[in-house]
């Protein structure tokens, strides 16, 4: 991806920003400093004094915490725009996803992973449903590895997997081995868990069996409910048979019943929100009262792009409309739930994201002691000038145009609105090369190379 040197974890001092910590102590300040050394927060107030630290000028920032993405398929990134007018995500994927070769597995992650980055998403979780081999799992770490990007990895089927035919476990222990056990090149920065089809898209028995897997080497797991009007996913009695809990993420779930609503709010089971995916796949009744009814229950709600042919990479876009959409209508059963505020919304984009991956005491929030994944939005762009209320500004207003500088664990990957670590230039040229490729060997058209 990139020959350059691996930044350095600075000592800095992030001064005179405009501060959205997420942080129910600390809240919001109008005016704060951040100090970060080592790779963590060591303090966030008005007026700090750090002798030695280089000093970051924030005057005229919002400085939040990163946001974090609770579920994306990172090994379709190149394949984004397969889409056409009848031929939308999911026959776009299937005729595609058997022609993908490890080397065109690292171009898209890294460049999902290098989006990410520039958009503010610092820390997102690869939900990787078309592992085809060992091979294109390695190529999928190696992205990791050469990005920087906070992360969970989860190790899944190949697409199209025979729904009685189990995950085979037997590479995820050497993933574990040799990517995650001592001497991983990854210093903490990302973690292993699998995805696994569910109830829905596999066997009961083949999902009990791979449950089972999982439950036995410590992994946490994430599975799919289909957006459709019923689901075979039921949540008593999953929690009957010890599967919910915080290690345990559901995506979608539009189908919930108040019985799976309260299961998982009882347990502490979080729930990933794709909110454009939801809206254009989900035909399982409103989004918008699913999401209310989420939210009123209790449940750990987080939102996430899902797939970048359904959704752009861009968290504050998912705030802006999950914002419009979750509030009560009139002649509904929504009519008295609680709308969705700027400061949950905001929530939903970090501190729960971070939950939903077992991350809550590393990032999610400016507070000091956790690991120092932070940007710096500008509050001078024309989209965004002049800022009011800071939360209702990043809700409503924010682009990911409009992030000047981001820091994962204390380490500065862009500044002044650019990449620093990474040739971006040279990623969107590989990613074309390789989708090119994907596409020949699919029988589908060609796109112009750079």
């Amino acid at each position: 991806m990139t020959d350059q040197p691996s930044p350095r974890r600075g000592h800095y001092l992030i001064r005179g920003g405009a501060v959205v910590s997420v942080d129910p102590e600390l809240g919001t300040l109008p005016r704060a400093d951040v100090e970060v050394d080592g790779g963590r927060i060591l303090a966030v107030g008005p007026g700090l004094a750090a002798p030695g630290a280089e000093v970051i000028d924030a005057a005229g920032m919002i400085v939040m915490p990163g946001l974090v993405d609770s579920h994306f398929h990172m090994w379709s990134t190149l394949g984004r725009n397969y889409v056409a007018e009848g031929f939308e995500y999911f026959p776009a994927k299937w005729a595609t996803s058997a022609a993908y070769q490890p080397d065109d597995f690292y171009a898209s992650v890294s460049l999902g992973l290098i989006e990410c980055l520039s958009a503010g998403i610092t820390c997102v979780h690869n939900w990787s449903h078309n592992t085809r081999s060992p091979a294109h799992a390695d190529a999928e770490l190696a992205a990791h590895r050469d990005a920087l990007v906070r992360a969970r990895y989860s190790y899944g089927h190949r697409d199209l997997l025979p729904e009685d035919e189990p995950l085979d476990f037997t590479d995820i222990d050497r993933v574990a081995g040799q990517w995650f056990g001592p001497g991983s090149p990854f210093e903490g920065l990302v973690h292993l868990g699998v995805n696994l089809r569910g109830p829905d898209l596999g066997e009961l028995a083949v999902f009990d069996r791979e449950m089972a897997e999982a439950r036995s080497r410590g992994l946490p797991v994430a599975i799919h409910t289909v957006q459709g009007a019923s689901t075979a996913v039921q949540a008593l009695e999953l929690e009957a048979k010890g599967y919910l809990g915080p290690d345990f993420l559901l995506c979608h779930f539009l189908a919930a019943t108040e019985d799976d609503r309260q299961a998982m709010a009882r347990t502490g089971t979080p729930l990933s929100f794709a909110v454009h995916s939801e809206l254009r796949l989900g035909e399982a009744g409103d989004p918008r009262a699913a999401l209310l009814r989420m939210l009123q229950a209790g449940v750990c709600v987080s939102l996430s792009i899902d797939a970048a042919s359904l959704a752009p990479v861009n968290l504050f876009e998912a705030m802006n409309v999950a914002w419009n959409m979750a509030i009560p209508w009139q002649g509904t059963d929504t009519e008295g739930l609680a709308p969705l505020g700027f400061r949950r919304c905001i929530e939903l984009a970090t501190i729960n994201g971070a939950r939903a991956l077992g991350l809550e005491a590393v990032c999610g929030s400016l507070t000091p002691g956790k690991r120092a994944d932070l940007i710096l939005v500008d509050g001078g762009g024309l989209n965004v000038a002049p800022v009011g209320d800071l939360e209702s500004t990043v809700v409503r207003s924010v682009t990911p145009a409009n992030v000047d500088t981001v820091l994962v664990d204390g380490r500065i990957l862009k500044r002044h609105g650019e990449l620093v670590a990474v040739d971006a230039a040279r990623v969107v040229r590989e990613a074309e090369h390789h989708s090119n490729q994907v596409r020949t060997r699919a029988g589908g058209r060609l796109t112009p190379e750079r």
